[in-house]
């Protein structure tokens, strides 16, 4: 390899450093939402106010203060049971405030209890949703119900799949409010709200859905958030095929004045969409009906540090003796890919975009696609790393066969090289223009063998993605001590690469970044021997600086989900053999033992053929 194609090699792997480097250290900013602070005013000319965060929190709420209105008595509940959610609802506002996920346990332990996804008022994060009506003209707050008003469960006894229940509150001036609640067979609600009026006025009201988060930290800052620069945990919103997303910290800004009405980010929906709470595996949406304009918003109150996602629909108006209903959805549950597609088959906008695909969702999208298929008939996800690995080295060698040839043919064009090199002596623009003369009789590109290096930076930055953020890598088994590709390496050297019972240094601790594991070692070793293909190169530094580089990349990918450095050994595995066999098939022989051997004399070795 002559000295400008290393150059070019060692350009693109000290780019890739500096990339890998310059993420940790200066993550990009979540993008910021383009509409306008504005206040919760109107729908459709009716004036209409919902609750505010701190109106929901009064149930149970330690730190309510003395001219708040008491908490209510425990009230009933009823319960949720399907075959992947248990949970109850209580009757206090009808919230839906205590849900768990069946098929996920929070630990690989035995006795790790199921994720908890909701939880009621006076419990550590308090995490609910609930639903009402904000009065129009005419009405006053006690005219509808609000966030503690007690319901009475007028139909079924336990929500399931098939077994709905209904809810009724008499407001005792001629209306008659009801909200009928089902579920499915995985996590999506729905909610059917319905006023009767036995009036002879007409009135006017806007039904609205709401979900509250409750901060713990000094800063509002939730339990369990990663704050990862790579994944964004906190607010999103589809609004008219438009996705935003923001985080705690900016939903912290649109903070709620007491003394003022609440102000919010608001986002004026016309043709449909959704909002709600994303965590790393988690979510919980509202999601009005297909088509439906609404208004939906973000806001923070900073007394009690609840943050808050709404949705609000225009105004029903409800004339004497009729009845109005409208029905929305809520999603609580785990972000599964095939059933988030599901439901956007069924008319969710873009509600696959509710996983983080990152910047490259390009290559991010159809990578998991295929390493879903891959697992779908394998059975085993670490293989299934491996099998993706080999279709995108299938993918890339026709580009990788040309690359190899043009390095195997830069390797014959050596002694020419040498021979313009000794005629040009100083004279650096006529060795330049000698060998781009030589390289155009030859047919031959220079920059041929970075190209495929180019194309991984990509692709090792979607799979990165995939692996972190899907949950069907979350606690995927590979085999031995490998129960979970989504976290890093659980071996050491520290408790022998598993066969001691200890486990090894956490992996944000120092002495994980010393008493490696075995995948990040032989990461190392397969970059190294991928080196050996080619002779040290002559210059000193680079020699050096390519010596050093297999082992620097072993320590820092050694604290990377093991997902990874499983892909990134296969495609270390597969490149040396590919390079191996098509340089050999051009006439030029690697000596790879003799390139180990005169590394180690730091003495470099001359081509062989």
């Amino acid at each position: 390899m002559d000295d400008q194609n290393k150059n070019l090699i060692l350009a693109t792997a000290l780019s890739f450093l500096v990339i890998l480097v310059w993420f940790v250290l200066f993550p990009p900013p979540e993008p910021t939402p383009t509409t306008e602070q504005a206040e919760i005013a109107s729908i459709e000319g009716n004036e209409v106010q919902t609750p505010s965060a701190a109106d929901t929190g009064t149930v149970g709420e330690a730190t309510a203060s003395a001219t708040e209105a008491e908490a209510e008595p425990e009230a009933p509940r009823v319960s949720i049971d399907t075959p992947r959610l248990t949970g109850s609802l209580s009757l206090a506002g009808g919230r839906i405030d205590e849900l768990s996920l069946k098929d996920y346990k929070v630990s690989l332990a035995e006795d790790s209890p199921i994720v908890e996804l909701l939880s009621p008022v006076g419990s550590d994060s308090a995490y609910y949703a609930l639903y009402g009506w904000a009065p129009g003209a005419g009405l006053s707050v006690t005219d509808v119900p609000g966030p503690n008003t007690l319901w009475t469960l007028e139909q079924g006894e336990t929500l399931g799949v098939d077994t709905p229940i209904t809810l009724a509150w008499d407001n005792g001036n001629g209306l008659t409010f009801r909200r009928t609640i089902a579920v499915d067979e995985d996590y999506m609600f729905s909610v059917t709200q319905s006023v009767e009026n036995t009036t002879d006025a007409e009135v006017g009201m806007a039904p609205y859905g709401i979900l509250a988060r409750h901060g713990m930290g000094e800063d509002g800052d939730l339990p369990g958030l990663k704050n990862f620069f790579i994944l964004h945990e906190g607010v999103m919103v589809m609004s008219d095929g438009v996705l935003d997303e923001i985080d705690y910290g900016d939903v912290r800004d649109f903070d709620i004045d007491p003394n003022e009405r609440a102000q919010a980010e608001v986002y004026q929906v016309k043709e449909g969409g959704w909002i709600g709470f994303t965590d790393h595996y988690w979510m919980t949406t509202l999601i009005p009906a297909e088509g439906a304009a609404f208004k939906a918003a973000a806001k923070y109150d900073s007394r009690r540090k609840i943050y808050q996602t709404e949705t609000v629909l225009p105004t029903l108006t409800v004339a004497p003796g009729t009845t109005e209903e409208v029905t929305t959805r809520l999603f609580a549950g785990a972000k599964e890919w095939e059933t988030i597609r599901e439901y956007q088959a069924e008319g969710v906008q873009k509600f696959i975009d509710s996983i983080d695909w990152g910047w490259f969702y390009f290559l991010t999208k159809p990578i998991f696609w295929l390493l879903h298929n891959i697992n779908a008939l394998i059975g085993n996800m670490g293989w299934s790393i491996i099998g993706l690995t080999l279709i995108i080295k299938a993918i890339l060698f026709p580009l990788a066969f040309k690359s190899y040839v043009s390095m195997a043919k830069m390797k014959e064009l050596q002694p020419q090289m040498e021979a313009l090199k000794e005629a040009a002596g100083d004279d650096r623009q006529k060795m330049q223009q000698g060998m781009m003369e030589l390289y155009k009789k030859e047919k031959v590109n220079p920059a041929a063998g970075c190209l495929p290096i180019l194309l991984q930076i990509p692709i090792f930055f979607s799979l990165y993605k995939v692996i972190f953020v899907t949950i069907e890598l979350r606690q995927a088994p590979w085999f031995g001590p490998f129960q979970d590709l989504s976290a890093p390496d659980p071996t050491s050297i520290f408790n022998f690469f598993g066969l001691l019972p200890w486990a090894a240094p956490a992996p944000e601790s120092l002495m994980a970044l010393i008493f490696i594991g075995i995948l990040p070692l032989l990461l190392g070793i397969s970059m190294w021997l991928q080196q050996k293909l080619n002779p040290a190169p002559t210059d000193p530094t680079q020699a050096m600086i390519f010596a050093w580089m297999p082992w620097v990349f072993m320590f820092m990918l050694g604290g990377f989900a093991s997902g990874l450095v499983v892909y990134w050994i296969a495609n270390n595995t597969i490149t040396f053999t590919q390079q191996y066999l098509i340089m050999r098939s051009q006439g030029y022989k690697p000596d790879v033992f003799g390139n180990i051997k005169s590394g180690f004399k730091r003495t470099p070795k001359t081509d062989n053929k």
